[in-house]
């Protein structure tokens, strides 16, 4: 039994052989098909990375921040589906990862993170570079483990996995005494772990899915509702199935942007509160909500009261907490998005042929979605200067034109809306973006990490001139690893979005939000040796954006934007999701 009262038993056949800890730990990586992790080395590590040199099996990659190698981990597993790995040392250096840990757990990112700790006898003394990270972090963790003794340590990676993976994915942490690391015993790997206490839901409720059947078709103005968890479970073909095969409108959070094709015309864009119109809209007008993979975040609902007043709600979430928690739901169904929409699938098409639903005899809800559609498109008036807006569409154009398989990070703020608003995503695990922590800083390492996973794709990460400023020293990592990394600035000399809270809500008292004393990217880009290109006008916007992203080197693109731009629609704080400021 662990710190925490989970019972285990775990079942293998290992390789029992003797090993140290740190020899332990690699081949655990390698057994759990870790290709490449991301760390920083120090004193309660230094025994894990002699070995780390001697390695064949893992690619390491050296950051200069140990919130970057979290940040990158999260990226490389939001692009590839898999666990992402961190290696930090203790104290400052566990310390550090804690925005990483709280921004993937946010998000249910599966990573798992290793933290070096002082020797067993030293917990508990206040020792140089001690920290209780089990304690820090247990609020930000799916689950933690402090190693107490070698033999455990097989184990404890093992479940550490596990929990990552499965069920609703998280950030899990492992504490790793240097003496335990050092120690040495048999090694002996369980190929199945079994938590007594810990059991997902993966199939739905079947009673619960035909009352789900029912409300769909008897529902005449339904609309489907894409959240993260559609992506995490890989259940994008049956979310586009079951849209198209019964006609149905489909909105998305932030996180479920590419679960469902931007360019379907069954798509009206993102929901909340920089969402499109038709989307908010459709939401507080449609009878039947069905909600899949989400967790009905406050930017998405505005006033809980006012939101979707009109609808019964079906809520298919693997996370059982999740349902019911911030909006009361006629429908809940605990389970996989993927087998609960697979299940859905197959009670639908046991319908007779002429079996049709009332939306499809009566075409009227279509038609007024497609009228919402065309009566606020998202736009923006073009003139003299550069508009964001414009470099978002511009670099899709761009890839397009290249042939070139896209992964787009962003950081927060105005740059990380604009992108969900202007780029299309039709594919899943294309952005990433920081949605439930929104954490600056993020996008740049994260697409270090989605680069290091897929080298000959396209990362982008879009940013701000404030937010990348926040882990700009890994253009050092980029350049030594050869991760060519293109970073396309939106820079308008402010922090964007709050200075657009400011203008909007505090009489335009821009306290702070000016970013003066802006460093010259360009040269910060070569200083590194990385490309820096520098626009300042429209016509050399798409030639330079071209030159960058077909170089071999990572590149910095500052380009130079209207100021004053803002991000419309938007929501008021406490407003009803249809109550939107359009200009």
């Amino acid at each position: 039994m662990d710190g925490f009262g989970l019972k285990h038993n775990l079942s293998g056949t290992g390789m029992d052989r003797m090993m140290t800890g740190a020899q332990m730990l690699l081949e655990a990586f390698r057994i759990e098909g870790v290709d490449v992790f991301f760390g920083y080395p120090g004193g309660a590590v230094l025994d894990i990375y002699d070995e780390i040199s001697r390695n064949p099996y893992s690619r390491h990659i050296l950051v200069r921040h140990e919130q970057a190698a979290v940040h990158a981990a999260d990226g490389y597993a939001r692009a590839t589906g898999k666990v992402g790995v961190a290696l930090v040392t203790s104290g400052p250096g566990a310390t550090n990862a804690v925005t990483g840990i709280a921004t993937a757990n946010c998000d249910s990112v599966p990573i798992v993170v290793f933290t070096g700790q002082v020797n067993r006898s030293l917990i508990g003394n206040d020792a140089f570079q001690e920290v209780d990270i089990v304690g820090i972090t247990r609020p930000c963790t799916k689950h933690n483990y402090l190693v107490q003794r070698i033999e455990d340590l097989p184990e404890t990676v093992a479940e550490a996995f596990y929990v990552a993976r499965s069920g609703r994915p998280g950030a899990v942490l492992v504490d790793l005494p240097k003496d335990v690391v050092q120690a040495t015993a048999a090694f002996h790997y369980p190929d199945k772990v079994r938590l007594r206490s810990y059991n997902p839901t993966y199939a739905p409720n079947q009673n619960q899915l035909r009352k789900a059947a029912r409300l769909i078709l008897e529902a005449k103005r339904p609309l489907l509702v894409s959240g993260g968890g559609v992506i995490i479970s890989n259940a994008g073909d049956e979310l586009v199935w079951l849209a198209n095969k019964l006609n149905i409108p489909v909105t998305a959070t932030l996180m479920g942007l590419g679960a469902f094709p931007a360019t379907d015309p069954l798509f009206l864009g993102m929901l909340g509160m920089h969402g499109s119109y038709a989307a908010n809209k459709a939401v507080n007008a449609c009878d039947l909500l069905i909600a899949v993979g989400m967790r009905f975040d406050d930017r998405v609902t505005g006033l809980v009261s006012a939101f979707a007043p009109k609808a019964k709600i079906i809520h298919i979430d693997i996370d059982p907490s999740s349902i019911g928690k911030n909006i009361q739901v006629d429908v809940p169904v605990v389970a996989d998005c993927k087998c609960a929409l697979g299940a859905l699938k197959e009670l639908l098409e046991q319908q007779p042929a002429d079996n049709r639903l009332p939306c499809e005899r009566n075409p009227a809800w279509r038609r007024a979605v497609q009228q919402l559609q065309d009566e606020r498109p998202l736009l923006y008036t073009r003139g003299d200067k550069i508009k964001p807006q414009e470099v978002v569409e511009v670099i899709q154009e761009i890839a397009l034109e290249l042939g070139r398989e896209t992964i787009i990070a962003t950081e927060v703020g105005q740059n990380q809306m604009w992108t969900a608003q202007f780029y299309k995503f039709n594919k899943p695990r294309t952005l990433l973006s920081s949605g439930g922590l929104g954490t600056m800083g993020y996008g740049f390492p994260a697409a270090m990490g989605a680069q290091a996973a897929f080298p000959d794709k396209l990362v982008v990460n879009i940013a701000g001139d404030g937010s990348i400023q926040m882990n700009s020293q890994e253009l050092a990592t980029v350049v030594e690893s050869r991760l060519p990394v293109k970073i396309v600035i939106l820079n308008n000399q402010y922090l964007g979005m709050v200075r657009q809270w400011q203008e909007l809500f505090y009489k335009r008292n821009y306290s702070f939000t000016p970013m003066q004393g802006q460093p010259d990217f360009v040269a910060l880009a070569r200083a590194y040796g990385a490309e820096g290109y520098r626009v300042t006008r429209h016509d050399l916007l798409r030639s330079t954006l071209r030159t960058a992203f077909t170089s071999p080197l990572p590149a910095i693109v500052d380009v130079h934007v209207d100021r004053n731009e803002n991000v419309y629609p938007m929501v008021p704080a406490n407003g009803a999701i249809d109550d939107m400021m359009l200009s």
